[in-house]
């Protein structure tokens, strides 16, 4: 079996240092020996995302305009956030809260995924939150406008064929969280 290399990094500098976007430019040297100087990463937060269900047996959705693609998407509630100054738990507790108004007692870690690791830094931290009760408004950032929606849980498959729910992060959320439903853990 081959052993695979790493790549080595000659030079790697800073060209967007900027509190909403940092990217860096790596000159690195490939395990065949070739040079790439233009290969850049984006360095982006860790993320919290939580598959809230009701004790209706219900998922707590946000629908919301995502300004890259100029369209709306049905999402799970997620949120960025730095481990040195929270738990990826405790983050998404406060995202839920927030975004939905909705509050989890008792949150239970499905996985840690990366998001694209060809390109991005960071981590999405994935939870299950059972029998989630509304108790507050939303608190919601300038520019979220944040839509809840409901969705019967089983609905989710047709809704995920259909191109109704399309953002990754939620659809891996959903499979691995409702399998643990399922499978009884």
């Amino acid at each position: 079996m081959k052993k695979s290399k790493k790549w080595q990094i000659l030079n790697s500098q800073m060209v967007i240092n900027h509190p909403w976007c940092q990217v860096r430019q790596d000159e690195i040297e490939l395990p065949n020996g070739k040079i790439i100087d233009d290969y850049f990463v984006y360095l982006k937060p860790e993320i919290a995302l939580i598959l809230p269900i009701t004790s209706n047996q219900e998922i707590v959705f946000v629908r919301q305009y995502r300004h890259a693609v100029g369209e709306f998407f049905m999402e799970l509630p997620a949120g960025n956030f730095n481990p040195k100054q929270e738990t990826a738990a405790t983050a998404a507790q406060r995202e839920l809260l927030e975004e939905t108004g909705y509050l989890a007692e008792n949150l239970r870690a499905i996985a840690t995924l990366y998001d694209k690791p060809s390109k991005d830094t960071n981590q999405i931290h994935l939870f299950l939150a059972e029998n989630v009760v509304k108790t507050s408004q939303q608190n919601l950032d300038i520019t979220e406008d944040i839509e809840i929606v409901l969705v019967p849980k089983n609905q989710i498959i047709q809704k995920i064929q259909q191109g109704e729910i399309s953002v990754a992060g939620t659809v891996a959320a959903l499979f691995l969280g409702l399998n643990l439903l399922v499978s009884g853990e």
